[in-house]
């Protein structure tokens, strides 16, 4: 069953030079799929990210999430679907300094108004698993940056979304935090069967994905399939971020 479909999506930016951003994307995600978009650095990635997230909209052509063209909603609708159906998780974790965790997590819940009963359980179930259940009282500046983006990762699937959209989430963690937060997708995926679709321009976090597409120019490149060995897949993303001629940013060195 398809939870993502992108149709034939075109985005065109109007000013005094107009610039195609995005030319006729076609693709779909399935339930359960974790996959990865790169692509060098004005590629179109973002662009794209922010179409399915519903904060922009595509020129031409549809998106489908979980069979609803979220697109066509009025305002009010548009901000609901996008509470209900997406999860978020960004690269500054996008966190509430004035919030303990506890209460950044429940956030979600709280604009629902679900019942304190429902929130605790919830809340104690998803901490649990990402072994942040002995934070929760704390405030998002006394604890570390890994915490802090497992804790927006919480916030993200506290509600159960259909989809994850996670925009370079290892961008600003140093590399055992990164791994960390890589894993805890990777287990959410596999054990919850979340669907997850994430921009990175990091080989390494992108080895975890089950296949990764690749946009040049607006324009899908090419996408390749892990299968079961994630050494060859991660060099296979490192050959094609090469074939892509990206900065030279985006090839980490890095071995698994």
């Amino acid at each position: 069953m398809s939870i993502l479909e992108v149709k034939h999506i075109e985005k065109i930016y109007e000013g005094k030079v107009t610039h195609k951003a995005l030319d006729n994307i076609n693709f779909t995600i399935d339930k359960g799929e974790f996959v990865g978009i790169m692509g060098p650095s004005g590629s179109g990635k973002t662009t794209l990210l922010n179409l399915i997230a519903t904060i922009d909209k595509p020129t031409s052509g549809e998106i489908f999430i979980n069979g609803k063209n979220p697109h066509i909603l009025n305002r009010k609708d548009t901000a609901l679907f996008r509470r209900h159906e997406l999860g978020f998780v960004f690269q500054h974790f996008n966190l509430l300094d004035t919030l303990t965790v506890e209460e950044n997590i429940v956030l979600p819940l709280t604009l629902d108004g679900e019942s304190v009963r429902e929130m605790d359980r919830k809340l104690k179930e998803v901490t649990k698993k990402l072994g942040i259940d002995h934070i929760l009282k704390k405030r998002t500046f006394e604890i570390s940056g890994g915490q802090m983006q497992r804790t927006a990762i919480a916030r993200s699937i506290i509600h159960r979304p259909s989809l994850i959209l996670a925009d370079e989430p290892t961008g600003n963690l140093d590399s055992k935090a990164a791994k960390d937060v890589m894993e805890t997708l990777t287990s959410i995926n596999r054990d919850d069967g979340a669907t997850a679709l994430m921009v990175t321009h990091d080989a390494v976090s992108a080895s975890y994905c089950h296949r990764v597409i690749f946009i040049k120019d607006g324009q899908l490149y090419n996408e390749i399939y892990r299968g079961d060995n994630r050494q060859a897949f991660f060099q296979k993303i490192i050959d094609m971020l090469a074939l892509l001629g990206g900065d030279s940013r985006d090839l980490s060195t890095v071995r698994l």
